[in-house]
């Protein structure tokens, strides 16, 4: 079967995109794509990445979609919780939350995340809820980093518990963060996230930089009426930090209100920056990325968009998540979900579970349903999928 859907889905052209960017390509902003990295250089030219080009080894037919799609990232929800009520995640009335007995526990994490992993998954995101407040995530990140194979262990964090636990995270493999900061002002974030804690925040941002985390990214949802007046203040912020501040348009989810007037379109916070820093540079990026990437000359950081709205990046999407209560999502803004917990827990054998997923991914649709018509569309709240 396996080899089969690999002559149909498309053969060593699969497996050169996955070591390196194709001649020629161009990412959504119209800068090159990032040439392969020395990793992928010195793989392609060693004898082991010879013999795979040569024979066409596939990628895995399992996590690639009908579309030639080769998912290799995959999101993890560690918990519904979280100690913050952002406006544009969680309803204000808050969420039914799934009984504890119906969540993951750590080795069902550990057991998807190696089947994962060995399926051809190269990254992997934890997320929420908030999963710092997971007692066990430190355990977690260590366990994740003895998969061989995973090359990227990453968490999206309010950031309120970061500072405290990072230096702890980092020894046990975690690689890559990103933070949630919607606003520059102390009363407007209370306002935002309906709690305190914008100092601790900032806390967790600078430890970062100190613990050598490279580029610290900063998630901004922007919407119309809270916090577009602060672009430029967020574009400053990477003056001197090795920031990557990304600026995220307004999508709905289940609860949080969406309007389309809410919406503040990539090529509005474009211009509204290039007005202030008409020397903005775009930068080359990976083929697979989600983000504009952008940088004032002579700043340390840069600032990105995440144009999920305006202009989507379905074509390129190399990723899955996994909610907290073990469902397969294949698409964010998608509705179909299967219960991998289920399986996992009737004593569904490894290759049954395999099956599974590459059942799910084959139906993955080409696209997402687009602004209009997701925000009619019955999904779960953001915080209940996992940011």
């Amino acid at each position: 079967m396996a080899a089969a859907a690999w002559g149909r889905r498309g053969g060593p052209a699969l497996l050169r995109r996955a070591l390196g960017a194709a001649p020629g390509r161009v990412c959504s902003t119209g800068a090159p794509v990032r040439a392969p990295s020395a990793a992928a250089q010195e793989f392609q030219s060693s004898g082991r990445g010879r013999f795979l080009l040569e024979h066409a080894a596939p990628f895995s037919a399992f996590l690639t979609d009908s579309f030639g799609r080769q998912h290799n990232y995959l999101r993890i929800s560690l918990t519904e919780k979280c100690n913050l009520r952002c406006q544009y995640c969680m309803p204000e009335e808050g969420v039914q939350l799934t009984p504890k007995s119906e969540l993951l526990t750590a080795q069902e994490i550990i057991t998807l995340a190696r089947l994962f992993v060995k399926e051809g998954v190269e990254k992997i995101r934890l997320t929420g809820g908030e999963p710092l407040i997971r007692p066990d995530v430190v355990d977690i990140v260590g366990e994740l980093y003895k998969l061989e194979g995973l090359k990227t262990i990453a968490v999206t964090t309010n950031g309120i518990n970061l500072a405290r636990l990072l230096p702890r995270l980092k020894e046990a493999g975690l690689n890559a963060i990103n933070i949630s900061l919607d606003t520059l002002v102390p009363a407007k974030f209370e306002f935002i996230v309906r709690r305190k804690g914008f100092h601790k925040v900032m806390e967790g941002i600078h430890k970062a930089t100190e613990l050598g985390y490279r580029p610290v990214k900063v998630n901004c949802v922007v919407m119309r009426g809270f916090n577009e007046d602060e672009l430029l203040g967020f574009v400053d912020f990477t003056k001197d930090l090795p920031l990557d501040v990304r600026f995220i348009e307004y999508m709905p989810f289940d609860g949080n209100k969406w309007n389309f007037k809410k919406m503040v379109s990539y090529k509005e916070m474009l211009d509204t920056i290039k007005q202030r820093w008409p020397e903005l540079e775009k930068l080359p990026c990976e083929a697979s990325s989600t983000a504009k990437s952008y940088k004032v000359p002579h700043f340390q950081g840069q600032i990105s968009f995440i144009t999920s709205m305006s202009e989507h990046f379905c074509g390129s999407c190399n990723r899955l998540r996994i909610t907290a209560d073990g469902n397969l999502k294949v698409c964010l803004f998608g509705n179909s979900e299967v219960s991998l917990r289920d399986h996992l827990r009737s004593g569904a054998s490894e290759e049954e579970l395999v099956q599974v997923i590459g059942a799910a991914v084959g139906r993955k649709k080409k696209q997402h349903a687009g602004m209009f018509n997701i925000s009619q569309m019955k999904n779960r709240p953001m915080i209940l999928i996992g940011g």
